[in-house]
């Protein structure tokens, strides 16, 4: 089921508090301090924490929750078991068979893909709002976001780099349902062509030869690496070797926040939140403090 444009809040209780991000690892992330910030702003009386959960053990713990409960975050490898645990999904949600925001309906949760908006708007951060094409470094589950978020942008050919080129195929199909043409190119320290964006959606601590690491920053444009907890990346460093612009996750996860945000308060992604720009800059500013243990 596909969820409506219309917007509605059918949480469990509306006076629901408690919220969390659930993933394996979890300790990395940083939502927990985005979260509180926004929340701290808004004025309410909202929890957030972390909690490590694999795919195995999704369903007990979701079971387990009471009318406490508001709504969760889920980030990998959660993303597909939760898309499936939906009881209705929204557009972006149905497009890349991934859900990072449950909201806990009193029907069934509600599943959200706001990865695809945060990219979109860790890129308009950089001046980018169109691009002809683009380029994909991975074929994980993160790829079909950013093919997504890059359709959303214009984007009509974008080459997926990856080291498996069967796992470019259901990408390719994405595409084809987009509009959008989706080739398969190889790690190889060859040529490619010119794109505008890269965007790398390979885990933090993946190796990329450097010699095919220079290759694609030499081509790549700007980088946003959706990777944070490991930082500098392989390709991030080679974008700083070439004199090139790179971007960490962090900006993807700021605004992919904000948008959970709405979620939870209103029940709907397009809604904006209440002083918008004064929470952004106070969600800003707790990812620049020391990381809290």
């Amino acid at each position: 089921m596909v969820l409506s444009a219309e917007p509605g809040l059918g949480v469990l209780n509306r006076a629901a508090t408690r919220l969390e991000v659930w993933g394996d690892p979890i300790a990395h992330s940083r939502s927990p301090q985005l979260h509180g910030a926004a929340y701290a702003v808004l004025g309410l009386e909202w929890s957030y924490g972390r909690r490590r959960v694999d795919e195995a053990a999704f369903a007990a713990e979701l079971a387990g929750l009471d009318d406490a409960w508001r709504g969760l975050s889920l980030t990998m490898p959660l993303k597909t078991v939760a898309f499936g645990t939906a009881a209705a999904r929204d557009r972006t949600a149905e497009l890349t068979g991934a859900v990072n925001t449950l909201l806990l309906d009193t029907s069934g949760p509600r599943g959200f893909n706001t990865d695809v908006g945060g990219i979109v708007r860790a890129l308009a951060d950089d001046g980018i709002t169109a691009i002809p094409g683009a380029r994909i470094v991975g074929a994980g589950a993160t790829a079909t976001s950013a093919l997504v978020a890059l359709a959303e942008l214009g984007a009509q050919q974008i080459e997926v780099v990856a080291r498996r080129p069967e796992a470019v195929e259901p990408l390719m199909d994405l595409g084809s349902r987009l509009g959008v043409q989706v080739g398969a190119a190889a790690f190889l320290p060859s040529a490619y062509a010119e794109v505008p964006v890269t965007v790398a959606t390979l885990p933090g601590d993946a190796l990329v030869p450097d010699a095919t690491a220079d290759a694609l920053a030499a081509s790549g444009g700007l980088l946003l690496d959706v990777a944070y907890g490991h930082w500098p990346t392989s390709l991030s460093a080679a974008w700083d070797r070439a004199g090139s612009s790179a971007r960490s996750g962090l900006g993807m996860l700021l605004h992919q926040a904000v948008l959970q945000i709405r979620i939870f308060r209103s029940g709907d992604a397009e809604s904006p939140l209440p002083d918008e720009p004064g929470i952004l800059a106070a969600m800003r500013a707790a990812l620049e403090e020391p990381r809290a243990a």
